[in-house]
């Protein structure tokens, strides 16, 4: 991994953590778990331009792919509903991850 590539990485985590802790949601506290999903949020960033959900394909059109630029539109109802959402980055605070 390169030194741009890991300093990306930890400004997407950066950005995560202000998220959550803004929504009242805490990030994966599986590190290995969590690592993943931002690395892949961080290659989507690089490699299209947009932080699109690394769990959720990608369609190819710019405005239907808008709605899984993360948070995606997804995610709120997922962490309510299930506890997490799809990726398992977010997670409410009361609930215990898998």
């Amino acid at each position: 991994m390169t030194k741009d590539e890991t300093a990306e990485e930890h400004q997407v985590l950066t950005w995560a953590e202000h998220f959550a802790k803004k929504h009242h949601f805490i990030l994966n506290p599986d590190k290995k778990k969590l690592d993943v999903v931002i690395r892949g949020l961080a290659r989507n960033k690089r490699k299209f331009g947009e932080q699109y959900c690394p769990c959720r394909l990608r369609s190819g059109d710019k405005e239907k792919d808008a709605a899984i630029i993360c948070p995606c539109i997804y995610h709120a109802d997922e962490v309510e509903q299930e506890g997490s959402c799809h990726c398992s980055l977010y997670f409410r605070e009361d609930a215990q991850p898998e």
